[in-house]
């Protein structure tokens, strides 16, 4: 097999039972390897990228890897870092997300190298015997003790019975395909040990357990579709340059790991001159932030993204190409939390609130400070929405702006 000096080292928290087993098994001959994915939303982040990257390694070295689309596990749903149970998705929703997930992978997944399969496939036509004689290897006692679960038990929350299931199915999963290796994120380890203990006991066979690192988001917390702090894959060349800015200094190298291919040698570098002060944090940011942006949307969009931050962040300037809104779409009665959400500024009426309560939403660079719209003694930084006029310029966070128009 083709050697690869990082397959087992760079992006990896972790193998099970030994690296030195899975290093003498991948330099003797092709394994085949899977990564799973519940198609549970329409988008991906960079978390993502860090297991799809290890799966393309892998393909490139020449062994059998599986792209596998949980489409029978998602109808149960991983309780995994979950202290609730997840709701029910429909097959709509399903086929929708899968068309959306391969469309943002493909940036990362060649997929003439690997293989697509769908769970749902040996999932679904089990019987009940089948369930019975796959769940008689696992002990009832192992399941319940996992984290989430225990928390639900002390706060006296519920544990559908359907959500234990999740770990046997996965498990399953590596006894249909008969693999030799399962990546996930270290989320999945317990999952993912599941599955090696059914592979020895349904197939007498050994199955590697190889976990990736989970990556922080802008805030410095565990990035997560829930914490509003993803870089997602669809983000625009600039959104995407600007919220890599505002990671963290201490994410800096863990990111040029991670979700680049940067050298490690010129990584070792950034790091020991960040140390010494021979490098600023935000040019080494830059230059992570080219290297992903160019992943995603090519250098030359890249480049233009770095001149744009340092234009209107940096500098402060307001850029060229504002989108336009029309006030006269707003109906009656219509506050700058309608405008907002109604301009596409925001997701969510929560998070223009959120947005303006830490005064990161301004009008003509004066911070707006009553959210209301409604009419009253008008103090600076205050606005109602019948005050605003064509020609206005609302800035949102640090990388989005308005014009306003009649």
């Amino acid at each position: 097999m083709k050697p690869h000096n990082d397959l087992l080292t760079r992006r990896v928290e972790k193998i099970l039972p030994s690296r030195e087993g899975l290093e003498k098994s991948i330099f003797q001959r092709k394994i085949r390897l899977y990564q799973g994915f519940d198609p549970t939303g329409t988008k991906l982040h960079l978390g993502h990228s860090i297991g799809l990257r290890k799966l393309m390694e892998f393909a490139d070295a020449g062994h059998e890897v599986i792209f596998l689309f949980g489409t029978g596990t998602v109808l149960v749903g991983d309780p995994s870092q979950r202290d609730s149970a997840r709701k029910l998705i429909t097959q709509q929703e399903i086929d929708e997300n899968i068309n959306d997930w391969k469309r943002q992978a493909e940036k990362i997944v060649d997929f003439e190298k690997i293989s697509v399969k769908q769970n749902g496939d040996w999932l679904l036509p089990l019987t009940l015997k089948d369930i019975v004689n796959i769940a008689s290897n696992i002990s009832a006692v192992q399941l319940f003790k996992r984290e989430m679960f225990q928390r639900r038990i002390a706060r006296g929350d519920t544990i559908w019975y359907h959500e234990t299931m999740y770990p046997l199915l996965q498990g399953y999963d590596s006894v249909a395909m008969d693999v030799d290796l399962e990546i996930g994120g270290t989320d999945q380890e317990f999952n993912m040990l599941v599955g090696r203990e059914l592979m020895k006991k349904m197939k007498g066979k050994e199955k590697y357990v190889l976990t990736t690192p989970m990556i922080f988001g802008t805030d410095g917390k565990q990035m997560s579709k829930t914490s509003g702090n993803c870089i997602w894959l669809t983000d625009t060349a600039e959104d995407m340059f600007g919220k890599l800015m505002s990671i963290p200094d201490e994410q800096i190298v863990p990111y040029m790991e991670l979700v680049t291919d940067i050298p490690l040698t010129r990584i070792g570098q950034v790091k020991s001159e960040i140390a010494v002060g021979k490098l600023h944090p935000m040019d080494a940011k830059k230059e992570l932030g080219i290297e992903v942006v160019s992943r995603f949307h090519g250098k030359n969009q890249a480049e233009i993204a770095k001149i744009n931050f340092e234009k209107t962040i940096q500098q402060g300037e307001a850029p060229k190409d504002i989108p336009n809104f029309s006030l006269s779409t707003l109906t009656s009665g219509a506050t700058i939390v309608d405008l907002l959400v109604q301009s596409g500024s925001v997701t969510s009426k929560g998070e223009a609130r959120r947005l303006i309560d830490q005064k990161a939403v301004s009008i003509n660079q004066s911070p707006i400070i009553n959210y209301s719209g409604r009419a009253g003694s008008r103090s600076a930084g205050q606005f109602s929405i019948s005050e605003l006029k064509s020609g206005d310029i609302i800035k949102i966070g640090k990388r989005k702006w308005l014009k306003l128009v009649q």
